[in-house]
């Protein structure tokens, strides 16, 4: 993989030519709704940039960006990610683990098949059943993951507060499993919708690892609710005690 430790705004300003505005027509099997996402999509810097730079999804750069920023991923670490579908932040993290050395590991599950990714081993399955499990543990021989990202989130319903309890929902799902395979000091950062996290959430947060924070890269969109919760220095593995 040759795109290094790009920044999320890699490419997207200081071109010195003027962004032509793509605007859709509704067709008559077009709604207002998907024409205006499909806007926003032509639209996006982003998104081109994620074209150009070979990246599966424009969420590469929310990724890249936070790590530019908190350094969470490092060579040699052992990374795995949940809901890692159509593969932007394994991408991501394949390079900067420099798993296609052989040295760090990159573990991608999602129920959505994922084409394969230079460095990425990819558990077509639910996180949450016993023979996904069986598979990352085998593929982790021993060792615990120094990152677990999370970037899931439920199809939305159009209600806000239902959305939020969803996404809410997945990230405690998340954060449960990486209480089963992280080592100690290691980083957990999922997606979350602004609205506060629930304080369940931030108690066991708070109680696991040494350092929370919400964080929203500039690559989110800015009316987007989308935010993250990254948790580091995890208090468990070996040395967690009750």
């Amino acid at each position: 993989m040759t795109q290094g430790r790009k920044t999320p705004t890699s490419g997207t300003k200081g071109s010195g030519r003027r962004e032509l505005t793509v605007r859709v027509l509704t067709g008559k099997k077009r709604t207002v709704s998907s024409k205006l996402w499909l806007q926003r999509q032509l639209n996006d810097p982003y998104v081109s940039a994620a074209k150009r730079d070979g990246f599966r999804s424009r969420a590469a750069y929310k990724l890249s960006e936070l790590d530019d920023k908190y350094r969470i991923l490092k060579p040699g670490q052992v990374v795995v990610d949940l809901g890692a579908a159509p593969g932007g932040w394994s991408q991501v993290s394949a390079a900067r683990v420099k798993a296609e050395g052989g040295n760090g590991a990159v573990i991608a599950i999602d129920l959505t098949e994922i084409a394969a990714i230079p460095g990425v081993v990819i558990i077509h399955g639910d996180f949450l059943e016993e023979a996904s499990q069986a598979k990352l543990t085998a593929l982790l021989a021993g060792r615990r993951a120094d990152v677990l990202l999370s970037d899931m989130a439920a199809p939305s319903s159009g209600h806000r507060q239902t959305d939020h309890l969803r996404i809410m929902g997945l990230c405690e799902e998340a954060l449960a499993f990486a209480a089963d395979v992280l080592a100690p000091d290691g980083a957990f950062l999922a997606k979350v919708l602004q609205g506060g996290a629930e304080q369940a959430l931030l108690d066991a947060l708070k109680r696991d690892f040494k350092l929370v924070r919400h964080v929203k890269p500039k690559a989110s969109r800015a009316d987007s609710a989308e935010l993250y919760v990254l948790a580091t220095g995890f208090r468990g593995g070996a040395n967690y005690k009750e």
